[in-house]
């Protein structure tokens, strides 16, 4: 029977774990374990990842997935993404390699565990609720402004997680990252 993406992002983090490669999960994984539950195509992780932590990812995971390797060696230089197939299940994981911007640190420094309802129950690493927002904003920035998915996932988090959110960082972050005004809109849909 062909893996949940729950579950598959759970064996996938397991395995980053045992090879110590830092990750985030994001994307609509996390934004359904932090805003509105909603289905997916695919899984977003974000890594730390050099050329030997490939190598070993790569090693581990080739008998399960499609790895289309030079795609991959290309990421990692350039700190871009790249993504692997599931051959059983067709599903397709996207990594994104970590560079050193605002966003990319903060990802992975302000990262949360939480516990996802697998059998058995398991944990993850997902985005914080703040950097979702954030760099679901960006997407949405660089998407030219038309994915409605994009802020409906922001407005969905803001609502979940209101009272709760750290409001400074999620400003000044924005506003250091060319935010502020696409935080401002959301905010208030989201009110």
């Amino acid at each position: 029977m062909a893996p949940s993406h729950l579950d598959l992002a759970v064996d996938l983090a397991r395995l980053l774990e045992e090879i110590d490669v830092p990750y985030v999960i994001g994307g609509s994984v996390a934004s359904s374990l932090i805003g509105e539950p909603r289905s997916t195509i695919d899984i977003d992780i974000a890594v730390d990842l050099n050329d030997q932590d490939l190598e070993a990812l790569v090693r581990r995971v080739r008998p399960t997935f499609y790895v289309p390797e030079t795609d991959a060696a290309r990421a990692v230089r350039e700190k871009d993404s790249f993504n692997i197939i599931h051959n059983d299940a067709a599903l397709k994981i996207d990594f994104f390699v970590l560079g050193h911007g605002i966003l990319d640190v903060n990802q992975i420094d302000r990262r949360v565990r939480v516990k996802v309802p697998t059998e058995p129950a398991a944990h993850l690493w997902i985005t914080s609720p703040e950097d979702q927002v954030l760099r679901k904003l960006d997407w949405y920035r660089t998407g030219g402004e038309v994915s409605d998915r994009q802020m409906r996932d922001v407005v969905a988090i803001l609502q979940v997680n209101q009272g709760r959110l750290d409001d400074r960082y999620l400003t000044t972050t924005a506003g250091a990252v060319g935010l502020s005004e696409l935080l401002t809109r959301a905010r208030a849909m989201a009110n």
